[in-house]
């Protein structure tokens, strides 16, 4: 599709809507994603057919948030997205692609540069119009991405050193700004442990693939072998197939997408396959994985509950768990029937998450032994399975 210029609708001030830039070479595309948001409550600032108008549109339309589409004539969201990011510090960036194997990895390489989050597409216009969950799932990520920017200020980190698989936060990737510091949250006392756990159990949303990443590196892969790893990390169909093969190259350890009534065995990585419920079944010392296409909990499927309240029944007091940065409160219901079975339960402190939802949610519900910075994660998990 020809470039057109960006579209803008002047607004003196942001005020409390939230101010969206939509990219898009379809015009299809472009119309009804600003329509529907507009019917939500959003502002949209702006559209644009291709990433070099949305990138030139940028300081005269002033967005907080940017629908990035990933395939764009021109300068497409890949090319465009870095260049976003350096041109406007704590720019939310939420790329869109159908679910294909390349757009995954794409989507994937995206996070690692700075995008905040993901929106898997349907395939063609016919697609985007029909389905009712695309038109849901766009509405509640915009509104919870909003809601935590209004009282999330962001800012740049210094870059980090480069790695393979799923880099840490780069050059260009948002990073929070410590706010001022909340009340103190109440946390359990931690059990005390007479043998090491059996699993690890990881739940994780929004900014989850760099957290899950930088958090098994942080523990290392000589501990790790020790014993099994579940991650139930939200990504739709597809995405958790790369990422487990991602997380396996970043970390070096057998890491897949989980089959149902496969063995759980130590030093193994099993993702939830995005679009089921991944479940346990057994006993500690002989656990099996089930999955299920059950109705979504917490509007996720795979959800962190489902897995955390399995394991609580099958690994009991043996359990040590995390739960990362995420929207929603998906993990806490399934937190309380973890620490109840006398498991070990951490959170990621709000300061590091890219949205506090998620441990947040576990944190106030009292279900949190400790709540710690990203980066004190890994080695607090390697102490807790024995490592050194």
């Amino acid at each position: 599709m020809a470039a057109s210029a960006a579209t803008s609708t002047p607004s003196p001030s942001a005020g409390p809507r939230i101010r969206v830039l939509v990219a898009d070479d379809s015009v299809v595309v472009r119309g009804l994603v600003s329509r529907w948001l507009e019917e939500a409550g959003c502002e949209i600032v702006g559209t644009a057919s291709n990433g070099r108008i949305a990138l030139d549109a940028l300081d005269r339309v002033q967005p907080d948030i940017v629908l990035l589409d990933i395939e764009m004539p021109e300068l497409d969201g890949t090319q465009a997205l870095p260049r976003m990011l350096a041109k406007r510090p704590g720019l939310q960036v939420v790329m869109m692609s159908t679910l294909t194997q390349r757009n995954a990895e794409i989507s994937l390489r995206c996070l690692a540069l700075g995008a905040i989050d993901y929106l898997p597409k349907p395939e063609g216009n016919r697609g985007v119009t029909t389905q009712a969950s695309f038109r849901e799932d766009l509405v509640q990520k915009i509104r919870m991405l909003g809601a935590d920017l209004r009282t999330r200020p962001r800012a740049r980190p210094a870059a980090p050193p480069e790695r393979p698989g799923l880099p840490e936060r780069p050059a260009t990737a948002p990073a929070p700004v410590a706010r001022p510091a909340a009340a103190p949250a109440t946390l359990r006392p931690r059990p005390l442990r007479t043998s090491p756990p059996r699993c690890l159990l990881v739940g994780a949303s929004t900014g989850g693939p760099r957290a899950v990443g930088e958090v098994l590196e942080g523990i290392g892969a000589a501990t790790l072998r020790r014993l099994p790893i579940l991650i139930v990390q939200h990504m739709p169909p597809v995405f958790t197939a790369v990422f487990a093969e991602h997380l396996g190259a970043r970390i070096g350890l057998p890491a897949a997408e989980a089959k149902h009534g496969e063995a759980v065995r130590p030093g193994v990585v099993y993702v939830a396959p995005g679009g089921r419920h991944m479940g346990l079944s057994g006993t500690a010392a002989e656990a099996v994985i089930r999955l299920n296409d059950g109705p979504p909990v917490n509007f996720c499927r795979p959800a962190v509950d489902v897995m955390f309240r399995d394991a609580a029944e099958v690994y009991g007091a043996a359990t040590l768990s995390v739960v990362l940065t995420g929207m929603g409160s998906d993990g806490t219901k399934g937190a309380q029937a973890l620490v109840e079975a006398g498991g070990t339960m951490l959170a990621q402190d709000e300061a590091s998450s890219t949205v506090w939802g998620m441990p947040g949610s576990l944190v106030r519900a009292g279900y949190a032994h400790e709540i710690l910075a990203l980066s004190a994660i890994g080695p607090a998990l390697r102490a807790a399975i024995g490592g050194h």
